[in-house]
């Protein structure tokens, strides 16, 4: 396996810039539907060291990348109290769905940049088109791991503000142990989840060449 320290440099730090937004931006709509949790944690900050989880949004991103598979990855959650919110749930869905939301955003911009800007037309083997493909592809494959409807990820909270309470109650009780409930999913079925995300980015990508005339 040959390993470019330079686009493992750049892949990792894409990786903690894009969970660092996607957890603030968790944290500024909590705080704008009136829960101060995040606020007082020294969560609304920008400083990478408030954010980082070593595992989700270091290792994982990295070998996943280095193993060519889909990246996604994590930060650590932004404490929230949906007690607190304007709305409840449906404030705990409009915080879950900033997260994505960013992470779309991130990726629609630095497509239109490197697209305009040449960087996503000109040689696949350059380093602004490494730098900006990255920045489409890992923003993409941190949204759509994050929209799995399965707590804690952002998809539970939308999907538990839309459901009847007997799916409200499946998901308060898988709460605690739901991420280990995606990992071994994610094992069993890899194959089936790489396939899901590569097609769920493609069809996005296809969106953003068509927004251009493409």
């Amino acid at each position: 396996m040959n390993i470019d320290p330079l686009k493992i440099i750049i892949v990792l730090l894409i990786a903690i810039f894009s969970v660092i937004l996607h957890e603030l931006s968790h944290g500024t709509v909590a705080y704008l539907l009136g829960d101060r949790t995040a606020k007082d944690a020294g969560r609304l900050t920008l400083n990478p060291l408030k954010h980082i989880d070593p595992y989700m949004s270091i290792l994982v991103p990295v070998v996943l990348y280095m193993l060519k598979a889909p990246v996604f990855g994590g930060a650590k959650p932004v404490p929230v109290d949906y007690r607190n919110l304007k709305g409840k749930e449906w404030g705990m869905a409009l915080v879950a769905v900033s997260g994505p939301l960013t992470n779309f955003l991130l990726a629609l911009i630095s497509f239109l940049i490197g697209y305009f800007s040449g960087a996503l037309t000109g040689s696949a083997g350059s380093t602004g088109y490494f730098v900006f493909a990255e920045l489409v592809y890992l923003n993409l494959g941190f949204m759509i791991f994050n929209l799995i409807p399965i707590p804690p990820l952002d998809g539970s909270r939308i999907l538990y503000a839309i459901s009847p309470d007997p799916v409200r109650e499946v998901l308060n009780k898988i709460e605690s142990y739901g991420i280990i409930i995606v990992y071994i999913l994610i094992l069993l079925f890899g194959n089936l989840f790489s396939s899901l995300m590569i097609n769920g980015m493609t069809g996005i990508i296809n969106f953003f060449y068509l927004l251009v005339g493409q």
